[in-house]
């Protein structure tokens, strides 16, 4: 996977994203409110509007060399140049990544557009989502429950790490909503961690409820008690 050094600023902004982007799909959105019918206000007759008065704009001179118009020449020349480059993202992606070794964003997050890394990538996740399925059914073992969760516990840690470095390194630099977006993932992330212990807890708990049942439906002779 090749990644440069400097992201211009489409895949710099790409990157901010997905990481705020990533804490939201975690908590999802805010719950639907109770919507009250909205009354609607009966039409108002109004009289039309007289017509607009133009107050009379006195003509520009313009200035003449050898018949030539300057003040035009001058706009053409204005709208014909070239809009200038955008300049560079100013993140160092690779400056970055020394400083975080192993660190998730990289194997996860970090932009490309490679079909074998964005492939590996959806390989990773429905890994990761098959066992989150089994820990919601109660199929996953006491091991599984642990590396679900020990898993859930890097992403945040790593997540808050490339944030706050990121923020550290070049947050002067960084457009306001930019930083406003990493300061967000690192608050969510912190939030999300702070949940998971409870959350393991009671995936343990349920899991042992259902193990326990099951031991008495095989006692009952699979018979519903």
């Amino acid at each position: 996977m090749s990644t440069h050094a400097r992201w211009k600023l489409p895949l710099g902004t790409a990157g901010v994203l997905v990481l705020a982007v990533g804490a939201w799909l975690v908590f999802g959105g805010p719950a639907p409110e109770d919507a009250a019918p909205v009354p609607v206000p009966a039409p108002v007759t109004r009289a039309p509007a007289p017509p607009p008065v133009f107050a009379s704009t006195p003509a520009v001179p313009r200035a003449k060399d050898g018949g030539l118009d300057l003040v035009g020449a001058a706009t053409a020349q204005v709208q014909a140049a070239p809009d200038p480059e955008p300049a560079p993202y100013p993140v160092d992606l690779e400056a970055l990544r020394a400083k975080l070794p192993g660190n998730l964003y990289f194997e996860m997050d970090a932009p490309t557009k490679d079909p074998a890394e964005l492939s590996r990538r959806e390989g990773v996740k429905a890994k990761w989502n098959a066992l989150y399925g089994k820990v919601l059914s109660n199929e996953a073992s006491e091991e599984e429950v642990h590396q679900y969760y020990e898993h859930r516990r890097q992403v945040s840690e790593d997540a808050i790490a490339f944030a706050t470095t990121m923020l550290q390194d070049y947050g002067d630099k960084l457009p306001s909503e930019h930083r406003g977006l990493l300061e967000l993932s690192v608050n969510m992330h912190r939030t999300r961690l702070a949940e998971l212990p409870r959350q393991e807890a009671e995936a343990l708990s349920r899991r042992e409820a259902h193990a326990q049942r099951q031991k008495e439906w095989r006692a009952g002779g699979g018979r519903q008690p």
